[in-house]
């Protein structure tokens, strides 16, 4: 190989290094662009948030206004405490509601805010009274494929003797 040849090889895979240093820096201060783009902050505690992500849709009537930026356990009450900014043009009403449900079938979670008719507003780092948390979509399924009975056993002890097992019909009679 040609010390020429050798030298614009470097030569490109330096620019390559350059260029990815570049987004890298580009992509580490665009990051919470959200807060520092003069949004403000709101809290919701969770009885589960499901597959929820940092990053994650905030929207209003399906319009986002904002993002979720920590979600963290409450030591104190056990329920999870998710942080979302929210865009400083929007102005949530203090009865509004935070739900946490998914985007489509198959899509992400996102928090959807429904909001209320009262006339003050959320104030920065307010929390949201009223939250919903995440719905088990799977566990729903199961349970409407593998219903439980409704009958309950027996206590030991009361004088009842279980009852005996049906017996199925045959289907081949001979």
């Amino acid at each position: 190989m040609a010390k020429s040849e050798t030298w614009a090889e470097t030569g490109v895979g330096a620019l390559v290094l350059a260029a990815a240093a570049g987004f890298l820096i580009y992509a580490l201060g665009n990051t919470n662009k959200g807060a520092d783009s003069g949004g403000y902050e709101l809290i919701g505690k969770f009885g589960d948030v499901g597959a929820l992500a940092t990053g994650a849709d905030v929207r209003v009537a399906g319009v986002k206004v904002g993002a979720v930026s920590k979600i963290e356990l409450d030591s104190k009450a056990y329920l999870a405490k998710v942080h979302v900014v929210i865009n400083k043009d929007v102005k949530l009403p203090a009865d509004s509601t935070a739900k946490i449900t998914s985007s489509g079938l198959l899509g992400g979670q996102l928090v959807a805010i429904a909001p209320g008719g009262s006339l003050d507003d959320l104030k920065p780092g307010a929390e949201f009274q009223n939250t919903q948390g995440a719905v088990d979509l799977f566990g729903l399924i199961g349970q409407f494929v593998r219903p439980t009975s409704g009958a309950a056993a027996p206590a030991a002890g009361n004088g009842t003797a279980p009852a005996a097992p049906a017996k199925a019909a045959d289907p081949y009679p001979g």
